[in-house]
């Protein structure tokens, strides 16, 4: 018998040591290619609407940064259930899809939840979500980085040497209240300041934690400017838009700008055409104008 047992618990122990190998060995890269085709901008997005919701997501927002692009942002009860139970999880509250018009050709892509959940080092259980997308969208491949990211690297990633980390957020303002923070967030974005409007509004039940996705139509770090500037080769990378203010209690925060790009162009070059370089003002500026948005 206790050969027996020996034995089982040793299988069992080699089982759990494949199984973690198998999970720490994964990679993931930023984005998932759904479907690409002839269809007009607006019909692929009529069709990734009606499929997104059949799949048991809600439309929260959309917009176009230029017109040759959509972006709709969904989410769900198990976005939301994991958001809450994470430190700052109201930055991966969402999924954000893009259909961009890219040579003529329609592709519909959408950002890869198991990359952002390592990225903004969510707890609980995403797989769930990642079927969900796709199944509504598809998945033809990964894409976005040269080469893919091992789990850990996404975890603790950061772009280069003295590059921020997912927690060294941008504390944009704080308030007196968490009501107090919304009030301000929201009056500010109706009115435009500094170039800023909303597209949508998450809230996260059981948490104080609210997220905002927001358009930035001017500066040195609009969205037209950002696309213009860096996506210009192979797949869209449109689904890095929009970006997020998320009050949390209190507080006022958003993800830091240098992060934020980086981690939807992880291979992206310092220097050259179409490089980090090429949008060296945008990082401060969009700060700058996040920081006008949180502000009274």
């Amino acid at each position: 018998m206790k050969l027996k047992s020996l034995l089982i618990v040793g299988a069992m122990t080699a089982s759990l040591f494949v199984v973690s190998t198998t999970v720490l060995a994964a990679s993931y890269m930023p984005f998932v290619l759904g479907t690409a085709s002839g269809d007009s901008i607006s019909a692929a997005t009529t069709s990734a609407t009606a499929s997104l919701k059949q799949n048991g997501f809600e439309v929260v927002g959309s917009y176009s940064p230029n017109t040759n692009t959509n972006i709709i942002i969904v989410t769900n009860n198990k976005l939301k259930s994991i958001a809450s139970k994470s430190k700052n999880g109201g930055f991966g509250a969402m999924e954000r899809v893009s259909i961009v018009n890219r040579g003529g050709s329609v592709e519909v892509s959408y950002t890869n939840p198991t990359y952002m959940w390592n990225m903004y080092r969510m707890k609980g259980d995403i797989s769930s979500v990642q079927s969900a997308m796709e199944k509504a969208l598809g998945n033809k491949k990964q894409f976005g980085a040269e080469k893919a990211l091992s789990v850990n690297n996404i975890r603790e990633y950061h772009y280069k040497f003295m590059m921020p980390y997912f927690d060294d957020v941008d504390e944009l303002m704080d308030h007196n209240s968490h009501t107090a923070a919304l009030d301000v967030v929201e009056t500010n974005l109706s009115a435009g300041k500094s170039g800023v409007t909303k597209v949508y509004r998450i809230d996260i039940p059981n948490s104080e934690m609210t997220v905002f996705g927001v358009a930035i139509g001017a500066g040195d770090g609009a969205d037209k400017t950002i696309l213009k500037s860096i996506d210009v080769k192979g797949k869209s990378h449109a689904a890095h838009l929009p970006y997020e203010i998320l009050v949390n209690g209190k507080d006022v925060i958003a993800l830091n700008a240098k992060f934020r790009i980086a981690i939807n162009w992880p291979s992206l070059s310092m220097m050259g055409s179409g490089s980090f370089m090429s949008i060296a003002d945008a990082p401060d500026a969009i700060t700058e104008a996040l920081t006008e948005v949180a502000s009274e």
